[in-house]
């Protein structure tokens, strides 16, 4: 990976934080809308912690999400290598069976043998 690819997925990942962050705050916001009873330091208190709460189920979620996608990059990395495997065998088939046909035919006329 190039410094460059680097830096772009590093500003990748801090726009989604950035975006998730938002995200979580306006989810809290629409939470705590209704609990009219709480005070100013209560409501922001069960923000603050809803927002936290938002962040580690997101960051979960992308483990979770980089794990799978390794995992299903090994499975199709074998399937490849098995399917590259089977077309060579099958290619290096052809050509014997091709040229064994060519020996047979040709030989005979040519009274080599």
């Amino acid at each position: 990976m190039s410094i460059t690819e680097k830096f772009l997925n590093d500003i990748e990942g801090h726009l989604l934080l950035a975006a998730t962050r938002e995200e979580g705050r306006t989810a809290a916001a629409r939470f705590s809308a209704p609990l009219d009873w709480l005070t100013d330091a209560q409501r922001g208190e069960v923000e603050r912690r809803f927002e936290a709460e938002y962040l580690a189920l997101a960051r979960a979620s992308w483990q979770h999400t980089a794990v799978r996608a390794g995992r299903l990059r090994d499975e199709y990395e074998a399937t490849y290598r098995g399917l590259r495997r089977r077309l060579l065998a099958g290619w290096l088939l052809t050509c014997a069976l091709a040229f064994g046909c060519l020996v047979v035919g040709v030989v005979p006329r040519l009274g080599l043998g």
